[in-house]
C-alpha cells in the first residue's frame, strides 16, 4: 500500500479523538490553489497559541471490539499500518516543510498493549534521535501497559494521555468489554508520579533525565453513549484534576458509528455545556455541587448563569469593591475582565461606563452587578422572568436551538467559548 493511502486511512481513523481538532487543514501551493492536507489538524498550546499537528494512528488494526469505536476488530473497514520508520520519516518531512509543528500519535491495539506502545515509542525514538525532531509530540498511552514503557513515554513526549472514555467502570465494561478500569487508571497514576518527579528535578535544577520530558497529561470522556449523567462525568473530571494532576479533560459527544449502537447521538450542546462547566471547575473556583443542581446541566443556559439564577441572594455584587473571587461569579465577567477591574480600581474610582471598556459582557452582567451602588438594570427578583431574558434569542422566540448566536453577537460567542461566561 502506498504511503499516501496509509496516511489517508490512518488520519481519518484518528478523527474521533478530540484531544486535538479534526484532521484536514487546507494548504495552498505556489499557484494559490488550495490543497487538502490529510492528517494535519490544529490544536492549542498552554499559552493559547494555535499549533498544527500531524494527527494519525500508527495502525487501525485492533484486537479490541469496543462498541463505540470505528476501528473495532469486528468492523469491515479498510485497514492500514505504518512501520515506525515510515511514520518517523513522514512526520519529520512534514515538520521540515513547515506543514506541522508536531505529532499527535495514537494507535489501535495490536497483539498487546506493551507491543503496541513499544512500536509507538520506537517511532518517537527515531524522530528524536535519527531525525533530530524538536517539534511537539503528544503520545497516547495504551491502557494496561507496563510501567517501564510509561516512564519512557514521559521522557520522550511533550504531552501524554490515556483515554478514560467513560465516567464509570460499569459503562466502560458495557462499551469496551476488553478493557479494565484499573488498567486505564494505572498508567495515568504512574505518569502523574513521573511528571511530578521531573518537575521537581527541573525546579531544583539538578541533573535531569535525557529527553524532552512530558509536562502534563490529558484524557477524553465520551458522553451520551451510556446512562452516565453530567454529575458523574464532572465528578470524575474533578477527581482527575485534583488527584492525578491532569491538565485537561476533553469531552466528546457520542457518535454512533456502529450498527449496534446502544442509543442515538446526544445533542452537541451537551458537550459544549460540559466544556463550560469544566472551565468553571478549573479556572473559576466552582465545585461540582455548585455547578449542578441535579444530574444534568441546563442545556438552555450556560452553567454560570444557571448558578446565578439559583442563588439570587448572592447578587447584586458591587464591582467597585468586590474581591476578585466574587467578580468571577458574576455572569458576563471572565478571568481577564475580572483582573482588569481589580487593576483599574487601583488607579481610579470605577464608574458604570468603565465596565464595557474593561471587557464585561453587559448583556448578562447588568442584572447581577452594581458600580458604587448604582444599578445597571432594573432589579428583577422574578427568576423565571430573568431566565427568559437571559435565554438565547432562538429559545426566546421558540425557534430551533442552534449552537451559536447570530453573527452580530460574534464577540459574545468568542467570550463564551473561551470561558468568559
Amino acid at each position: 500500500m502506498q504511503l499516501a493511502e496509509k496516511l489517508r486511512i490512518l488520519s481519518g481513523a484518528a478523527r474521533y479523538d478530540v484531544s486535538c481538532a479534526s484532521s484536514g487543514a487546507v494548504r495552498r501551493d505556489s499557484s494559490g490553489k488550495a490543497r487538502q492536507m490529510p492528517g494535519v489538524c490544529h490544536s492549542w498550546s498552554a499559552d493559547g497559541r494555535c499549533i498544527s499537528l500531524l494527527k494519525v494512528l500508527l495502525t487501525n488494526h485492533c484486537v479490541y471490539d469496543c462498541r463505540y469505536c470505528l476501528n473495532r476488530r469486528s468492523n469491515e473497514t479498510p485497514r492500514a499500518a505504518f512501520t515506525p520508520e515510515e511514520l518517523a520519516a513522514l512526520a519529520s518531512e512534514f515538520y521540515r516543510r513547515n506543514y506541522v509543528e508536531g505529532l499527535f500519535l495514537s494507535s489501535g491495539v495490536v497483539r498487546s498493549p506493551d507491543h503496541t506502545l513499544e512500536l509507538m515509542l520506537r517511532t518517537v525514538r527515531l524522530l528524536r534521535g535519527q531525525w533530530r525532531f524538536r517539534g511537539y509530540i503528544h503520545l497516547k498511552l495504551i491502557p494496561g501497559v507496563s510501567g517501564g514503557l510509561v516512564d519512557e513515554a514521559v521522557r520522550l513526549a511533550d504531552r501524554i494521555s490515556v483515554n478514560t472514555e467513560f465516567a464509570s467502570p460499569q459503562s466502560l465494561a458495557l462499551m469496551a468489554p476488553d478493557k479494565d478500569w484499573a488498567q486505564v487508571l494505572a498508567p495515568m497514576d504512574r505518569a502523574a508520579r513521573r511528571i511530578e518527579e521531573f518537575a521537581r528535578l527541573r525546579k531544583e535544577q539538578s541533573s535531569m533525565p535525557a529527553g524532552f520530558t512530558a509536562t502534563g497529561q490529558s484524557t477524553q470522556l465520551i458522553v451520551g453513549a451510556t446512562p452516565d449523567d453530567d454529575r458523574q462525568v464532572l465528578t470524575l473530571a474533578s477527581e482527575l484534576y485534583r488527584g492525578r494532576g491532569l491538565k485537561r479533560v476533553y469531552y466528546s459527544a457520542y457518535v454512533p458509528v456502529n450498527t449496534d449502537a446502544p442509543q442515538a447521538a446526544p445533542p452537541l450542546l451537551r458537550e459544549h455545556r460540559l466544556y463550560q462547566a469544566d472551565w468553571l471547575l478549573r479556572q473559576y473556583g466552582f465545585t461540582t455541587d455548585e455547578i449542578l443542581s441535579s444530574g444534568m446541566l441546563d442545556l438552555e443556559l450556560d452553567p454560570k448563569c444557571a448558578w446565578a439564577l439559583r442563588h439570587p441572594d448572592c447578587f447584586p455584587v458591587d464591582a467597585a469593591s468586590a474581591p476578585y473571587e466574587e467578580l468571577l461569579r458574576i455572569p458576563g465577567i471572565g478571568l481577564r475582565s475580572a483582573a482588569r477591574i481589580v487593576q483599574a480600581r487601583r488607579h481610579k474610582t470605577l464608574a458604570v461606563g468603565d465596565l464595557e471598556r474593561l471587557g464585561v459582557t453587559l448583556k448578562r452582567a447588568r442584572f447581577f452587578v452594581t458600580v458604587g451602588g448604582q444599578a445597571l438594570a432594573p432589579d428583577i427578583r422574578d427568576t423565571a422572568a430573568l431566565r427568559r431574558i437571559l435565554l438565547p434569542k432562538q429559545l426566546r422566540s421558540e425557534c430551533q436551538l442552534t449552537f451559536l448566536e447570530p453573527q452580530n453577537h460574534f464577540e459574545e460567542q468568542v467570550a463564551a467559548l473561551t470561558g468568559e461566561l
